[in-house]
Order: C-alpha cells, then sequence, then structure tokens
C-alpha cells in the first residue's frame, strides 16, 4: 500500500470514529493489533461489542468497499476478534457482532452483521 493511500485510509477511519460516536457507539479501541491481524475500530453498542472494518473507496474501478472485505479478511477479523474478547472481555456472555462502514469519501453506510465469524475455534 503506497503512502497516500495508506494516509488516506487513516484519515476515513477517523471520520468513521466520529460516525459511530455521533450515533452512540463507544469507541474501545483503534487500530487494534493482535498476532492474527489488525481491526478498525472496536465499539460497543449497548451490551454489544462491535468489530468495525473501514472501508474507503474513491470510485468502483478496484470494486465496492464492500468487495474489498474478502474472506482472508474475515477470517483475520474473526482470529483478532477472538483474541480480544478472550484477553480483553470480562464478560464471558458478551455478544458481539461484525460490521463493515463504507465510505465514498462523501457518505458513510453502516452494515451491520456484515458477516458471521469464521476464524479458527480456538488458539489452543
Amino acid at each position: 500500500m503506497g503512502k497516500e493511500s495508506y494516509e488516506s485510509g487513516k484519515f476515513y477511519e477517523r471520520q468513521a470514529v466520529l460516525w459511530l460516536k455521533e450515533r452512540g457507539y463507544e469507541i474501545l479501541e483503534q487500530n487494534f493489533r493482535s498476532p492474527f491481524g489488525e481491526i478498525d475500530i472496536i465499539a460497543r453498542q449497548k451490551s454489544q461489542i462491535v468489530f468495525v472494518e473501514v472501508k474507503y473507496r474513491s470510485g468502483n474501478k478496484w470494486g465496492t468497499p464492500q468487495e474489498a472485505v474478502t474472506r482472508q479478511k474475515k477470517r483475520r477479523i474473526s482470529n483478532t476478534a477472538l483474541y480480544y474478547m478472550t484477553c480483553y472481555c470480562k464478560e464471558k456472555d458478551r455478544q458481539c457482532r461484525f460490521d463493515v462502514l463504507c465510505t465514498d469519501g462523501k457518505e458513510m453506510t453502516l452494515y451491520k452483521n456484515a458477516f458471521d465469524y469464521c476464524g479458527i475455534q480456538s488458539f489452543f
């Protein structure tokens, strides 16, 4: 990834944080890293932990933002979410979901429950 696309990605992640806060999300982490990958935003909405992947596309030449969340990307997010839930969440019955927040630079669209968990079943 070039410096320009990295910087624009970080810009839209910051915009996504503001957008989510305006809608009542409590931001817990940004750019959370684990041995399994990274999650752009981890938030809480009511009693759910929400793992948010932010995708920006200035056009559809390379596909839509939603199409950029590949099966491999979903697996990395799922494994990182399991790591986060295992290490940092005290309540074992806490619910979580995976959302994708897409933007074209003008509008943001949130896809709640965009995909199901598809990672490993256990670290041990």
